[in-house]
C-alpha cells in the first residue's frame, strides 16, 4: 500500500463527491461527507498517519466513538476538486479516547479542518452505530434541487413527505420503507440541529432540512448515495406534478402496503395513517 488514497473506500469517497458535484447537489463548497473506518482500513494504511497535531475539541461526547477514524471532507472545500487534489480538500480524522475531541492525522496538507458540520456528523454517526450495530457507516449531507424545493410546498411533516414520495414510484418503498424524517430551518453546524437530526435520524435512515438540504446514512456508499438518489428522483417527478396542476389519480394506501406484503418489505405503516 503507497498510501491511503489506493484504499478502495477512499477511491470510493472521492467518486461519490464527484458525482454528487455533477449533479449539482454540492455546489462550490456546499455539503459534506464522513466515512467511519473499519479497523483493517486503518490498519492498512496507519503507516502514513501523522499523531503530532493538537485534538481540537468537538463540540460535544460521542464516547461510542472513541477511538475511532473518519474520512471527511474539509471546510470550505470544493467537490470538483477533490479528484483533482484528494490531499488539499478531505482527510482522515481521529477521534480521542474521551469522545470530546479530534485530531488530523492525514490529509489537508495545505491547513483547514473538517467540515463546520462534522459534531451533526458525528454525533449522527454516534446515534446510527448503536442503533445498527455498528452496520451503518457513512452519512452524505447535500443540496438535491428538487427535495428542498419541495420544502417550500409541502407541509413539513415526516408524513407527507413519506407518502408523497412513496406514491412517486414504487422502488421508493424499497429503497426508504422506514420513511424520511424532517426538519423545520434551522441554523446548520450547530449542536441544536446535531440533536435535533439525531433524534430522527434513529427511527429514519434519511433526514430532510427544510430550505436547506438532505442529511442520509447507510452501511455504504451505494446504500447511502442510493436513498439520496432515490429522493431526489421522487421529488423531481412531485415537482413536475404539481406544476402540471396536480395529481389526477395516484398510488392508494392499500397498493402501497401491498408492495410491503409481497415483497417483504418492512413499511412503516404508521406513516400511512
Amino acid at each position: 500500500m503507497k498510501s491511503p488514497l489506493e484504499l478502495r473506500v477512499m477511491q470510493e469517497f472521492i467518486e461519490t463527491c464527484t458525482i454528487s458535484w455533477q449533479k449539482g447537489w454540492n455546489e462550490r463548497n456546499g455539503g459534506n461527507m464522513s466515512y467511519r473506518m473499519k479497523d483493517e482500513e486503518v490498519d492498512a494504511v496507519k503507516q502514513f498517519f501523522s499523531f503530532d497535531k493538537p485534538f481540537v475539541k468537538i463540540g460535544l461526547k460521542v464516547q461510542n466513538l472513541a477511538g475511532e477514524f473518519f474520512i471527511v471532507t474539509g471546510s470550505g472545500k470544493c467537490y470538483k476538486n477533490v479528484a483533482k487534489y484528494p490531499e488539499d480538500n478531505i482527510c482522515i480524522a481521529q477521534i480521542d479516547e474521551t469522545g470530546e475531541s479530534y485530531r488530523i492525522v492525514w490529509g489537508l496538507v495545505n491547513g483547514g479542518k473538517p467540515t463546520s458540520e462534522f459534531s451533526t456528523h458525528l454525533l449522527n454517526h454516534s446515534v446510527k452505530k448503536e442503533a445498527t450495530d455498528g452496520k451503518f457507516r457513512l452519512i452524505m449531507h447535500a443540496h438535491p434541487v428538487n427535495t428542498v424545493a419541495l420544502t417550500f410546498i409541502l407541509p413539513l411533516d415526516s408524513k407527507v413527505f413519506s407518502r408523497e414520495l412513496w406514491e412517486m414510484m414504487p422502488e421508493c418503498a424499497f429503497v426508504f420503507p422506514e420513511g424520511l424524517g424532517v426538519l423545520p430551518w434551522m441554523l446548520c453546524g450547530g449542536t441544536e440541529i446535531a440533536y435535533a437530526t439525531g433524534e430522527l435520524i434513529r427511527r429514519f435512515n434519511t433526514v430532510i432540512w427544510a430550505h436547506h438540504g438532505v442529511f442520509t446514512s447507510g452501511p455504504d456508499f451505494d446504500e447511502a448515495f442510493g436513498i439520496m438518489e432515490t429522493v431526489e428522483k421522487a421529488a423531481e417527478m412531485l415537482v413536475k406534478v404539481i406544476s402540471c396542476g396536480g395529481k389526477r389519480q395516484t398510488m392508494k394506501k392499500e397498493q402501497i402496503l401491498a408492495l410491503s406484503e409481497n415483497y417483504d418489505v418492512n413499511i412503516d405503516k404508521t406513516l400511512l395513517e
